[in-house]
């Protein structure tokens, strides 16, 4: 599993759609000897996750005070991910970070912090404008 797949995972994306998407592409048993024609599955909507709230939530749960809204490390931790180096370093190269901010940890978790957040408003997540400039 991908990084990013975790974080979608931590925060709840998927979940409410897994048996949805399961249940349109299970075949049914065939009453007839004669092959049927495929049939596509029906589309399955996105529901919208509250990634704010959801996140809101964990904070508040958390023994540690995390400024997960600025920083990757803290939004990491605050997931339960390993929010060290190397593995911001595999997340920004999964996420095609530009080379000339590899080289500079500040510059590459700030990229990151904002990419991540762009990339899970791009897959249903409710994150303010404010958090995505």
């Amino acid at each position: 599993m991908s990084i990013f797949s975790s974080i979608l995972s931590k925060l709840g994306f998927g979940d409410k759609n897994a048996d949805a998407v399961a249940a349109a592409t299970t075949p049914t048993p065939a009453s007839q000897a004669a092959p049927a024609a495929p049939v596509a599955p029906a589309p399955v909507a996105i529901s919208e996750v509250d990634v704010v709230a959801n996140l809101a939530k964990l904070a508040a749960a958390h023994a540690e005070k995390l400024n997960w809204k600025t920083s990757i490390v803290d939004l990491l931790k605050l997931l339960g991910l390993d929010s060290s180096l190397a593995v911001r370093k595999e997340l920004a190269i999964e996420l095609g970070c530009p080379a000339d901010k590899m080289g500079d940890s500040a510059q590459m978790n700030m990229w990151l912090h904002k990419t991540v957040l762009q990339k899970l408003a791009a897959n249903g997540g409710n994150i303010p404008a404010d958090l995505l400039n």
